[in-house]
């Protein structure tokens, strides 16, 4: 009888809930007090993949709490083509900095209610890659969100998020995409920025976006875009292709006053995370916009494995589960 009736408990016990979002807390007795929430929601660039290896370096090496959130199918199978469902936005709300690395999502209101009380919150935001153009209203064009999409015309939101917020929106592949890397180069005047400390080595595969005559003149720009005529670190400057913005710092007023501090940077591929520079880039960011001292030389060293995938349109690892990116 005592193993029938625990053969009955175990039956009717519910089943826990599968993991919609991964969190990793920093060691014992090394935690800054700061949380960090990411964004992951990308169809080509592979920020499921590089979102989780920084929060692990953030945690484990430099004590800040942070919580990785992805587009995923109903089961948690991670997929960055699902462009509506991702799970846990209500954690924005006990973020200290949000780093946004979607593209063409549309979320349910009561989810994008989050995003947007947090960007009115006057906390900082680092907007990554395609998060210029994080938002397309394709399905409900009536949402009191609609415009933030990233094509929005109409007055006071022209260009959506990205262009009222961070100054720009997507314009265009100033690099060859696929054919021609880029190569960061900081910017003379603000070389001695926190951010910059100890960043001098920035290579990605991922090109250089354009941006439009409109970038604002109040952005202050940390590092260009140079394009190179090859997809190698050490292939040499297309000399024809001017530099571009590629990482720079802006001010928003959000809609209730506050303002808030972004940082973006177009560079940001999981395959540019390959660089160790580009990361001490984005380590110090995480200090510097959370009012923590930079350190004098921020550890970029990845935990565990790190094996970046290539960019591209359905190329991403499939059948990975948001469980699976939990630490051992």
């Amino acid at each position: 009888m005592p193993l029938l009736a625990a053969a009955l408990l175990l039956h009717a016990a519910p089943a826990t809930p599968a993991a919609q979002w991964v969190t990793y807390d920093p060691p014992a007795g090394a935690a800054n007090g700061r949380h960090v929430v990411m964004l992951s929601g990308d169809e080509e660039y592979r920020s499921e993949e590089s979102l989780p290896q920084l929060g692990k370096i953030l945690s484990q090496r430099h004590g800040f709490r942070a919580t990785v959130l992805f587009s995923q199918d109903p089961d948690t199978t991670i997929n960055p083509n699902n462009q509506t469902n991702v799970p846990g936005m209500h954690l924005l709300a006990g973020a200290d900095l949000v780093i946004n690395q979607f593209r063409f999502r549309e979320l349910p209101d009561e989810d994008m209610k989050h995003f947007v009380d947090y960007l009115n919150s006057g906390k900082p935001m680092i907007v990554v890659r395609t998060a210029t153009h994080a938002f397309h209203y394709t399905r409900n064009r009536q949402s009191p969100y609609a415009r933030y999409s990233w094509d929005h015309r109409g007055e006071g939101w022209r260009g959506g998020f990205g262009a009222v917020t961070i100054g720009e929106t997507w314009t265009f592949h100033h690099g060859d995409h696929g054919k021609e890397a880029a190569r960061g180069l900081v910017d003379g005047k603000n070389r001695r920025h926190p951010i910059l400390r100890e960043v001098f080595d920035v290579f990605g595969p991922s090109d250089v976006y354009g941006v439009s005559p409109t970038f604002p003149n109040d952005a202050v720009v940390l590092m260009h875009g140079l394009t190179l005529v090859g997809m190698k670190p050490e292939d040499p400057p297309n000399l024809k292709k001017s530099l571009m913005p590629m990482i720079w710092l802006r001010d928003y007023r959000g809609e209730t006053g506050n303002v808030s501090t972004l940082l973006c940077t177009t560079i940001g591929a999981s395959i540019d995370m390959a660089s160790e520079d580009l990361r001490r880039l984005f380590i110090n960011a995480c200090y510097h916009l959370t009012g923590l001292e930079v350190p004098a030389r921020a550890d970029a060293t990845p935990i565990g494995e790190f094996n970046p995938s290539m960019f591209g349109f359905n190329t991403f690892r499939r059948g990975v589960k948001v469980a699976d990116h939990a630490l051992p």
